[in-house]
């Protein structure tokens, strides 16, 4: 297969300009892709055209990632309802350093390879343009007319947009001008809501220096099901790639929860693997649907690609420990975060950190210094049957003493009644 092929069996194409697949059957070209860094990392959102900028390189293209020092300024209209409030410089000069870092974990920018990948700032090629000259060279060629027709802007002109946003499709186009002129750069990707941006470029080199070989191409907007959409402002739907911001453990478990007809379609999208692997995991996903190998395939080929291989030996250690596989090993290796991550909303109770000091009997814990158990009595019962765990491991002995040694963390201990009724002590 071609690229195209290859986007195309995967979904992954919404709309391209024409002439863009018979180009790409005859050349390797440069593609470019631009993220505005209005966050300090990116989300599941951007994993879909990040990925697509990998097929290319994969098939020969050199990729180029464009961290949108300038537009990030200026603010893209595209798909909101609403002006995005201005970032400050400082603000988007860290945000542009952490998505560096990140854009970095998904194409080759290292190799010598002729196509390894380039990261460049538009804010370098932006930032000493004079607006007289930039409205000469520029504006003259894109009319008012051929602005208001680009649907992100249809969109905003009854609720009003700032002329700020309404430029931002010229500065996109003079971006693909720039990169066309001093990187042979011929074809931009991006999301379908940047489409009236990326072909105001193909527009603008077409004007401007009489080129037609100037292309785009668009993936669709990757949704859930039920029509719910990737993004940080999404409920639900805002997984961070910053391991800070969204735990290895979370992120792993986003994918576990997927639902089936989901799954089927994300399998295709989001990960690497061929026709022939995906076309036979899902017919095994089909028969033995309880299995939730599609999940738990996808779940492990995404967080090995986004956080590594030890991240996800342990989130798949961590998501273990929910149906009482994992050990007290187990718990003792998880970090504060993942560990909370895993518990989350289950009762807590507290206790001075000084009573551990020299110990204290297991039921005088769960049952006086904590009303886990109503009664020494209920507590000594559970015990008997083999029924109470503290950090995993059954408490056989009523005379069992707990102290500083329990604490996961120095901080927390863990108690089961019976398989999944948890409680968490945290001693401060």
């Amino acid at each position: 297969m071609n690229v195209i092929d290859e986007l195309r069996w995967r979904g992954l194409i919404k709309d391209m300009t024409p002439g863009t697949e018979e180009f790409l059957d005859k050349n390797k070209t440069t593609i470019y892709l631009g993220i505005d860094p209005t966050a300090d990392s990116l989300h599941v959102g951007h994993l879909a055209t990040l990925i697509v900028m990998k097929h290319f390189q994969n098939y020969g293209h050199k990729p180029i990632i464009i961290i949108g020092g300038a537009t990030g300024m200026v603010g893209d209209p595209s798909g909101r309802d609403q002006e995005r409030p201005l970032l400050d410089e400082e603000t988007l000069r860290h945000n542009q350093e952490a998505l560096k870092i990140q854009v970095a974990r998904f194409l080759d920018f290292e190799s010598d390879k002729e196509n390894r990948a380039i990261l460049l700032n538009n804010y370098d090629w932006t930032k000493d343009y004079p607006l007289l000259k930039f409205l000469r060279d520029i504006g003259k060629h894109i009319t008012v007319n051929y602005m208001l027709a680009k649907e992100s802007v249809k969109r905003r002109m009854e609720k009003g947009i700032s002329f700020t946003e309404f430029t931002y499709q010229l500065l996109q186009g003079y971006d693909f001008l720039y990169l066309y002129q001093n990187y042979n750069c011929k074809m931009q990707l991006g999301g379908s809501d940047q489409w009236g941006n990326i072909t105001t470029g193909v527009e603008l080199i077409r004007r401007k220096l009489g080129k037609e070989d100037a292309y785009a191409l668009v993936i669709p907007l990757i949704t859930r099901a039920d029509g719910k959409k990737f993004g940080k402002s999404e409920k639900g739907m805002n997984v961070w790639l910053d391991p800070k911001k969204t735990s290895p453990y979370q992120f792993y478990q986003f994918w576990i929860n997927t639902a089936d007809v989901d799954a089927e379609n994300y399998i295709k999208v989001f990960t690497f693997l061929d026709k022939e692997q995906i076309e036979k995991l899902i017919e095994e996903h089909k028969k033995a649907p309880h299995l939730r190998l599609l999940q738990r395939t996808l779940a492990e080929e995404m967080t090995k690609l986004v956080h590594g291989q030890d991240q996800l030996n342990q989130a798949i250690e961590a998501s273990k420990i929910l149906f009482g596989k994992g050990t007290k090993e187990t718990l003792q290796n998880l970090d504060e975060q993942t560990f909370l991550d895993i518990f989350n909303g289950v009762p807590t109770y507290n206790i001075n950190k000084s009573k551990l000091e020299n110990g204290i009997n297991v039921i005088d814990l769960v049952a006086v210094q904590t009303q886990i158990f109503k009664s020494k009595g209920e507590a000594r019962r559970l015990i008997k049957e083999g029924g109470l765990y503290i950090n995993q491991q059954k408490i056989n002995n009523l005379d069992k003493t707990i102290d500083k040694n329990d604490l996961l963390n120095d901080k927390y201990i863990l108690i089961r009644k019976g398989k999944k009724n948890y409680s968490i002590i945290i001693a401060q």
